[in-house]
């Protein structure tokens, strides 16, 4: 082929001088020529063995489906993702269930069977009491004043009323409370902690007090919480000073602790001057919280009871007397879980997760710990137990905790069954 390209370049071009650089160009031409077709093969051959392994894929056991055509030109319905400044607090609709499931009630009260049942929602603030209702899409505010309340109870006379739900408010709420109470009405003070939850739940992520008071309408309403009870005056006021001494005892910790690491003189002194005022104010609340459970027959009957337990002092007499009323009324279980000193399973599938306390009455449980360690030492019944779980290798708080758990058990059941500390088989057997 080069030879014949060669005779026809010297017939064609007489002059010696042009021929090399014709022939060098002719060679470029086809060189490139070459390398197109080469590359041209190769894709053929790609385009080929890649369909042939898309046709093996096929035979095998997971066959690659082909991305759609439309995947890229054809959008579906799009859909604004701003949420519009005013949320609607209407639950959100439910969707069907192939299959029904257990649900686990963790209150006492049951829902009321009739229909036109209204429940009510009240956010209590300092200034304003704000009320939903079941019954009407509006909502009613009040003045948070004896005026206020009185203008609600009255509103309440001609309802069949459900629950009414009233979420502790560090307080605040206590006289709302107690004057529904006094007109005989079904109120429940609850958590705000599992309200806020229960809002989430709905997907009610705004927060205002026209929306919390309709939240609390929906909580009464599907949840059904545990009514609130009546107390007496003494017990309000046993309530009173039981908290005030919680409190001054917090504050002359932290005084304490801070005349520690203080190296002025002048500080110091006044540090030890505040201390001074607050032992004595809390040796008075000590006089005025034993004259209150001395005059009244039945806290003083307790007293007695629970006092005759080695470890058991007056400062958890008083307490329990003051703050968990639910004591002799029911079981180890559920008074347990009131105090925070039940276990509490974390288990999903095959993983099983250590059990733990939480929740609960933080001011019951912290003197209970305390009164726990003394029974440790000096009670025989849970010295003898706290034994036996440390030979069973348990770790030093599983110890205390379980102690604490058993501690409030026997007490539980002695006020339950009215029998003092000796009387008990327990006692007897050990």
């Amino acid at each position: 082929m080069k030879i014949l390209i060669t005779l026809i370049i010297l017939i064609i071009f007489p002059n010696r001088l042009l021929i090399p650089a014709f022939i060098s160009c002719m060679l470029k031409i086809m060189d490139k020529k070459r390398s197109i077709k080469s590359n041209a093969h190769r894709r053929v051959g790609g385009t080929t063995s890649a369909a042939r392994s898309h046709d093996d894929a096929t035979t095998g056991p997971r066959p690659i489906v082909p991305w759609p055509s439309t995947a890229v030109t054809k959008l579906g319905p799009s859909r604004s993702r701003v949420v519009s400044p005013e949320q609607p607090i209407e639950l959100l609709p439910r969707l069907g269930r192939s299959h029904l499931q257990e649900r686990v009630h963790v209150t006492t009260a049951s829902i009321p069977s009739d229909p036109s049942a209204v429940f009510v929602g009240i956010d209590v603030s300092k200034k304003q009491l704000d009320l939903a209702r079941s019954d009407h899409a509006d909502h009613w505010s009040y003045p948070n004043d004896s005026t206020g309340i009185r203008r609600i109870i009255e509103a309440f006379k001609n309802l069949a009323l459900g629950t009414i739900v009233v979420e502790a408010t560090g307080g605040l709420e206590r006289p709302l409370i107690d004057a529904l109470l006094n007109a005989s009405l079904p109120v429940a003070l609850v958590n705000p902690g599992q309200v806020r939850h229960f809002a989430k739940a709905l997907g009610i992520l705004a927060k205002t007090d026209a929306v919390d008071a309709r939240v609390l309408m929906e909580f009464a309403r599907k949840t059904a919480p545990r009514l609130a009870v009546k107390r007496s005056k003494i017990q309000g006021e046993l309530d009173a000073l039981v908290t005030c001494r919680r409190q001054l005892l917090q504050v002359r910790t932290e005084q304490s602790n801070c005349g520690q690491s203080t190296v002025h003189t002048a500080a110091r002194k006044a540090i030890h001057a505040v201390l001074k005022t607050l032992d004595k104010q809390i040796a008075s609340l000590d006089d005025q919280i034993a004259q209150l459970i001395a005059s009244d027959d039945d806290m003083s009957h307790h007293n007695q009871i629970l006092q005759s337990v080695p470890g058991v002092g007056p400062v958890l007499g008083a307490t329990l007397l003051a703050e968990l009323l639910e004591l002799g009324d029911t079981g180890r279980r559920e008074i347990s879980a009131l105090v925070g000193v039940a276990p509490f399973n974390r288990d999903s599938g095959r993983f099983k997760g250590k059990r733990s306390i939480r929740g609960g009455r933080a001011s019951v449980r912290h003197v209970l710990y305390m009164a726990t360690i003394a029974a440790i030492r000096y009670n025989p019944v849970i010295k003898a137990f706290a034994a036996r779980l440390e030979n069973a290798g348990k770790a030093p708080k599983v110890v205390i905790v379980a102690c604490m758990r058993k501690l409030l058990s026997i007490l539980n059941a002695m006020i339950r069954e009215d029998i003092p500390w000796n009387q008990l088989d327990v006692v007897k057997n050990a």
